[in-house]
């Protein structure tokens, strides 16, 4: 496996799903409050080596974190999953399987992987939270092999 075996061309998106799509932005959320946003991701791919197939499964949650002037007010909170179906051509040159059933994938194929899924959910979200308690959240840029650690 290695990352001179990694052609973009070969890497195919063939399937996408938002399998969870969720804001909550009370009624009476004052937006120019929000001091910050709290968030996490989950990132887990799964395999189908014979048929070329890699499965992402990609969650984001977020928060609004704001000044808060009576004990009740509620936050925005946004929650998202997405799954995404990539075909890679030559995914027998970039993966192995072991004697256990589990994959090793080359890293610059998880990387390139990680980047698309992250990425590409980065525009989803921009565009899911506009005209919502959450519009000022965009994902940060990150290094996409935190996503795969």
């Amino acid at each position: 496996m290695s990352a001179n075996l990694l052609q973009p061309e070969k890497i195919e998106i063939v399937d996408f799903k938002i399998i969870k799509g969720q804001i909550h932005s009370p009624f009476d959320f004052e937006e120019e409050k929000v001091q910050g946003h709290n968030f996490n991701v989950n990132f887990e791919l799964g395999f189908n080596i014979p048929d070329k197939l890699i499965k992402a499964d990609f969650s984001v949650n977020v928060e609004t974190k704001s000044e808060k002037e009576n004990e009740g007010d509620e936050e925005a909170i946004g929650s998202f999953s997405f799954v995404y179906v990539y075909y890679i051509d030559n995914i027998e040159e970039l993966t192995k399987l072991e004697e256990d059933n589990t994959v090793t994938i080359s890293p610059a194929l998880g990387n390139a992987l990680a980047a698309i899924t992250y990425s590409t959910s980065r525009g989803i979200l921009m565009t899911r939270f506009q005209g919502t308690a959450l519009s000022n959240f965009i994902l940060p840029i990150i290094n996409p092999n935190k996503l795969i650690e």
